[in-house]
């Protein structure tokens, strides 16, 4: 399914009631299979889903919402593919408030493996669920943006949007 959105045309993809991928559907990066290896977008999950579902629905619903302003927090069954490092780092970036930042440095702290920053910025660059998984909400330890798969321009639209309706 895609949708358009104020930073972009989004590719919205269900396997077996669980969503599996939130991308740019202009931009076919590369993702990660569930035994770590780089594959690509939705074409390589087996019984992906692109027509309208259920979930899919309340997932356009629910970004419908976050671009409004309105939804802080996403509210379906997630199940992205990759390791169990990436796993942990993707939960980690999920508790990260909106509107506010984090550090790959603090990512990587917050999963007890502190010396894991580049590692950190590998995951989040093979984040499949963009938004729902706030990726973007990563920044540099100095403080500028760094390291977005959809562009840098993308990742500070979401912060700017998120800092203009956080409060």
């Amino acid at each position: 399914m895609f949708m358009d959105s104020p930073v972009g045309r989004l590719r919205i993809v269900e396997t077996q009631g669980f969503l599996k991928e939130i991308s740019l559907a202009d931009i076919p990066g590369a993702r990660v299979n569930k035994d770590g290896k780089i594959i690509k977008t939705v074409e390589n999950f087996p019984q992906a889903v692109t027509q309208k579902t259920e979930v899919l629905e309340r997932a356009q619903q629910q970004l419908k919402e976050y671009f409004a302003g309105i939804r802080k927090n996403f509210e379906l069954p997630l199940k992205p593919d990759g390791t169990t490092f990436f796993q942990s780092v993707w939960s980690a970036l999920t508790d990260i408030p909106y509107g506010e930042t984090r550090t790959y440095g603090e990512i990587a702290s917050a999963i007890g493996k502190p010396s894991a920053a580049r590692a950190v910025g590998m995951a989040n660059h093979h984040n499949p669920i963009m938004i729902v998984i706030p990726c973007h909400r990563v920044i540099g330890s100095n403080g500028q943006l760094v390291g977005y798969a959809g562009g840098l321009d993308v990742k500070k639209k979401l912060l700017d949007l998120e800092m203009k309706y956080a409060g």
